[in-house]
């Protein structure tokens, strides 16, 4: 499973761009990891938005956004689970240059074309007040 948190700033989101990672380097994503055992969802936004790009979220700051089941290009499903944010604490920063080349707050509705297409799928559903979607399938559907 996979957790993503959308920092939103008015009408922009942060992204990073990806870089040394091996996986979809030179991409823009939002804040985003896997769960570690033992975690919940909640705990892993938590964690992820400190350990990328160094803020602190109260866990009743986080909103539910959407839940995409995305199956890559390889053909592995994973389940994602996006969160959104509107208040945190703490300045933005790239807490991880090693895998991170810069953070770029974008217009939500005008996401880079570089920008990872589970990451850009999640915002969709975010901003269609969706809550459930599928990527990557051969149908798309919300619900």
């Amino acid at each position: 499973m996979d957790v993503h948190v959308i920092l939103r700033r008015d009408d922009q989101i942060l992204l990073c761009l990806r870089e040394g990672t091996g996986y979809a380097d030179g991409l823009f994503c939002l804040p985003s990891g896997h769960l570690d055992v033992g975690e919940t969802v909640i705990d892993c936004a938590i964690r992820e938005a400190r350990e990328e790009v160094g803020v602190l979220i109260d866990p009743d700051a986080l909103q539910p956004a959407a839940v995409v089941h995305h199956l890559s290009p390889e053909g592995k499903p994973r389940v994602g689970f996006f969160f959104a944010a509107t208040t945190w604490g703490g300045e933005v920063v790239n807490a991880e240059p090693n895998k991170c080349a810069k953070l770029e707050w974008v217009p939500v509705d005008m996401l880079p074309d570089n920008t990872v297409p589970y990451t850009a799928a999640g915002v969709a559903l975010y901003l269609a007040d969706a809550v459930v979607g599928v990527h990557g399938w051969h149908e798309t559907a919300t619900a």
